[in-house]
């Protein structure tokens, strides 16, 4: 185990590394792993020689693991028996800095909680990739508590946009956006509690996946947080979403395991004709999306519509101005966590972190309460709406990627950007984010599908089906 990665690889990074095995997809590395025409060996080498070229500039990982290597030796040895352990034996993953890995400290991305203690045990999803046979590369940073939409963090410092270093690659699964967007690694494992895995997908320019709330089982159990894969396609995400659901009792509040659709691709048309889509370009509340992100999710309605769907604008979905509710909740939430902890511990945090906590500390419990029920009726209103409507489209994020070193894009408002994507976790919904254009100075657009509850499996097809149509397979910025 080693810390600090721009200094931590085991053994020296291969030279002239074969970039092109980076650009790769999990889906592409298990076929040519199953014809042998490659070896996670290679494969692994070469992620880590970029890992060890790119990382300082970016600060995707805050930890390498040492047994990267001998894992992939292990996975070659069972691809050459023809006895791979799992569905992603010999594919590298990355791991979210707030996901529990046995025996790896654990930060949430904050001074506050250092020294760490590494972790006793693996969260239900890092059980999972182990069972499948992933090649667990390290972990990846955040933002404190996972409280901002960027990637600025008290313990790890400022990660970066691959599309452009001046930019954030959003939060709060910061590190691990940065590091399939750079190619370190075509897999990684986020956490979404208000649009954490969604946003930075739409800005890295990846497909990312937060599905019904309980479908992949985490720890602490949460009724409004779920783990969610990221990666540049979706069958790649399907891949990863069929691997995470597995059963773990540990998460009271799981669903019953239901297989995802198998990731090779059907007749896109299949999936469009007839879906009744709602165009949810305004919210009544929050930041206004900007003239390109308006234009770049329209577009997608109408290439959706000119394939079959029934494409229609809908009104904003929400009864009330959810802004105060959502942003009391999670204040308040954040303000706990940090309140359990000793007074010099909780002013190591980052100052910005600490100034939107402190927030809450003037609530009183009918305002808490107040709050909670408001978002009860957030959550009966937008189900309801979705009696006649099997999927919505929307913008992720008002704006593209910001400035990489600010944490808030609006000082004074400091949630309002995020009711696009917090709504949905509220809900329970599925939601996920699809690259569908860039903006002029060449930032990722991301669109974000929502699904109805439970549809997960429906969501995922559709997604598919507008990357195929639209021929979005993520690509990777020029490092």
């Amino acid at each position: 185990m080693t810390e600090d990665s721009s200094s931590s690889m085991v053994g020296a990074p291969p030279a002239g590394e074969p970039d092109e095995l980076c650009r790769l997809t999990a889906t592409e590395l298990i076929a040519a792993y199953a014809t042998r025409r490659l070896s996670p060996v290679d494969v692994t080498a070469s992620i880590l020689g970029r890992i060890h070229r790119l990382n300082p500039a970016l600060l995707a990982f805050y930890l390498v693991d040492d047994g990267a290597m001998a894992a992939a030796l292990a996975s070659e040895a069972r691809w050459m028996r023809g006895v791979p352990a799992g569905p992603l034996d010999g594919v590298p993953v990355s791991i979210k800095d707030s996901i529990a890995v046995a025996g790896r400290p654990m930060y949430r991305g904050s001074k506050a909680y250092a020294p760490a203690v590494p972790s006793s045990v693996d969260a239900p999803p890092t059980a999972r990739l182990r069972e499948a046979g992933a090649i667990l590369l390290g972990k990846t940073t955040m933002p404190d508590l996972g409280c901002l939409a960027s990637g600025v963090s008290s313990q790890h410092g400022t990660a970066r946009n691959p599309w452009n270093l001046a930019r954030t690659p959003g939060g709060s699964t910061s590190g691990g956006a940065a590091a399939v967007a750079a190619g370190l690694g075509p897999l990684t494992v986020g956490s979404d509690l208000g649009g954490s895995v969604r946003i930075p997908a739409a800005f890295c320019g990846l497909v990312g996946f937060k599905p019904t709330q309980g479908r992949i089982p985490h720890i602490p159990a949460s009724s409004m947080r779920s783990a969610g894969p990221l990666a540049r396609s979706v069958a790649d995400v399907m891949l990863l979403t069929a691997v995470l659901s597995q059963p773990d009792r540990r998460d009271c509040l799981s669903l019953p395991f239901s297989p995802p659709p198998d990731p090779t691709p059907e007749a896109p048309e299949e999936s469009v004709r007839g879906a009744r889509i709602g165009l949810l370009l305004e919210l009544g509340a929050g930041t206004p999306a900007g003239p390109e992100i308006r234009a770049a999710v329209e577009g997608a309605g109408r290439l959706l519509a000119a394939h079959g769907a029934k494409v229609e604008p809908v009104p904003a979905l929400f009864p009330e101005d959810p802004e105060w509710a959502i942003e009391t909740y999670f204040r308040a939430r954040a303000l706990s966590e940090l309140q359990h902890l000793p007074p010099d511990r909780q002013a190591a945090a980052h100052p910005d972190v600490q100034g939107w906590c402190g927030g809450a500390k003037g609530l009183s419990a009918a305002d808490l309460l107040e709050a909670m029920n408001g978002l009860d009726r957030l959550r009966v209103h937008v189900n309801d709406a979705f009696a006649s409507l099997d999927f919505v489209l929307s913008p992720v994020m008002p704006m593209t990627a910001y400035a990489a070193d600010i944490a808030f894009p609006d000082r004074d408002r400091a949630w309002s950007h995020l009711l696009f994507t917090a709504a949905y976790n509220q809900t329970q919904q599925p939601a996920l984010s699809v690259p569908c254009g860039f903006d002029r100075d060449g930032l990722p657009i991301g669109l974000q599908i929502i699904g109805q509850r439970f549809a997960d499996h429906a969501l995922l097809r559709l997604a598919a089906a507008f990357e195929s149509l639209r021929g979005s397979r993520a690509s990777l910025p020029v490092l």
